[in-house]
């Protein structure tokens, strides 16, 4: 008890008491321990960088099971990590400040019920189901514009439910269709699989299932309207995704709609709250890394995800310590795989590398990565054509134009789809046009009219 006391009296823990910032609290009480951060590591199940990441404030404390781990690890009673005691134990501690509530609290970005609020106000689409079983004359000139519309139409129905093995199917083949990087395709057959999962979901006695197969569609929706620059259809389907993940008891499913939920914040301006989201779905998957090949793979997308955010938001040292983290989740899977369709693994990885050092700025350093890698092997075709944007990219920002000319065309060779929507591709290529060097790029002009490039 003479101990415990002691560390109660410390001048930093009472500094850091008195601060109301749980990190602080945290960091202080294990120095005055005395643990390093392996040690708290090795009692908690999170990692050194993960621990370190929250005592600095970087990595939000908001989830209750997180912050009961870390009280029983280091005896700090729980009134003072703003949870409740449900011990008689009696250890002498300050009382906590009434800031420690304030920092518990949700923000308008990540609270579930705040964000339905926000997407309403932004449209009226948010309770808006989908979709007609029959297409319109106008998707079969345009499938994209038709799966947007879709989406606002009122709900189908005509549409008839299906086994869940066989709507697991449907998901799986539209997915696949995603991965070769047929865009356009998949927004072509996503209306009728979205349609015939709402029906399976109205039907079944226990919806869990269909809400997780339902969920992996908005996904994949929100996804693909990230390559087709259509923010707005991204915002509106990733909520959906989060909401139809969170009928579900599969933390992977909710970790997944929690990623796309991520990318269209980041995308928005909202870096600190698509991390904070990032973060909490990282905490929930790293007790139960465990489990197998499908944990690692979802927890490893997510800490790629986190690292490209960390990188596009500047957060140098941030984006460097979670591609490490990666690449050790990715050394731990040991090949490269696809479960869940993150396509994530060792190559997986080396992406991300390419992706972050372009974010930072490093283009010699993304050019050095990228050589790293046997474009050949890269599994799945969208991938691959991420890998040679990238590469066009950092080429384009290092002012190599016949370089730059020849990742486009390989790309395009990857997926037409990739070089013809995403918005980065148009504007490297409208750059290419206007360079002085133009006239020296063969098939430059070429390559800019069939992907509809105009200077």
């Amino acid at each position: 008890m003479d101990r415990t006391r002691a560390i109660w009296d410390t001048q930093e823990v009472r500094v850091a008491v008195d601060s109301g910032d749980l990190g602080a609290i945290v960091r202080a009480v294990r120095l005055a321990t005395p643990l390093t951060l392996a040690d708290l590591a090795a009692k908690c199940g999170y990692s050194v960088s993960t621990l370190s990441r929250m005592e600095r404030g970087k990595q939000p404390l908001r989830d209750v099971q997180v912050l009961r781990c870390l009280a029983r690890a280091l005896q700090i009673p729980p009134h003072l990590l703003g949870l409740t005691d449900t011990t008689s134990r009696s250890v002498h501690a300050p009382r906590p400040v009434a800031r420690v509530n304030v920092i518990l609290a949700p923000d308008e970005e990540t609270d579930p019920m705040r964000r339905r609020t926000l997407l309403a106000g932004l449209t009226s689409l948010a309770g808006t189901a989908v979709l007609g079983a029959g297409a319109p004359s106008w998707a079969k000139s345009d499938p994209v514009s038709a799966l947007e519309r879709a989406l606002l139409a009122p709900p189908s129905t005509s549409a008839a439910p299906v086994g869940v093995t066989e709507l697991r199917r449907q998901v799986a083949a539209v997915r696949s269709v995603f991965q070769l990087g047929h865009y356009t395709e998949s927004a072509s057959r996503l209306p009728a699989v979205l349609s015939t999962a709402m029906a399976t979901r109205a039907e079944a006695t226990n919806p869990a299932e269909a809400n997780g197969l339902l969920a992996d569609l908005y996904t994949l929706a929100s996804e693909l309207m990230v390559k087709l620059d259509r923010t707005q259809s991204a915002l509106i389907t990733a909520d959906r995704a989060v909401q139809a993940a969170h009928d579900t008891d599969d933390v992977l499913t909710q970790a997944a709609a929690h990623r796309a939920w991520a990318i269209v914040l980041r995308r928005t301006g909202h870096a600190d709250a698509a991390q904070s989201l990032i973060f909490s779905s990282i905490e929930t998957l790293q007790p139960g890394l465990h489990r197998g090949p499908e944990h690692l793979s979802v927890y490893g997308s997510l800490l790629s995800t986190a690292a490209y955010t960390a990188a596009v938001d500047g957060d140098r040292d941030s984006a460097l310590s979670l591609t490490a983290e990666a690449v050790e989740a990715a050394t731990r899977l040991g090949t490269d795989s696809n479960h869940r369709f993150t396509a994530f693994g060792p190559t997986g990885v080396g992406l991300y590398r390419i992706s972050v050092a372009r974010a930072l700025g490093d283009y010699g350093t993304a050019v050095e990565a990228a050589k790293k890698i046997n474009p050949a092997a890269i599994p799945v075709a969208e991938r691959r054509a991420r890998y040679w944007s990238d590469v066009a990219h950092a080429y384009h920002e290092w002012n190599k134009p016949e370089h730059a000319l020849r990742a486009l065309l390989a790309a395009e060779h990857a997926s037409p789809d990739e070089v013809r929507y995403r918005k980065p591709i148009q504007l490297i290529t409208i750059g290419l046009l206007r360079h002085p060097a133009a006239h020296a790029l063969p098939g430059l002009k070429a390559f800019a009219a069939r992907t509809g490039a105009v200077a």
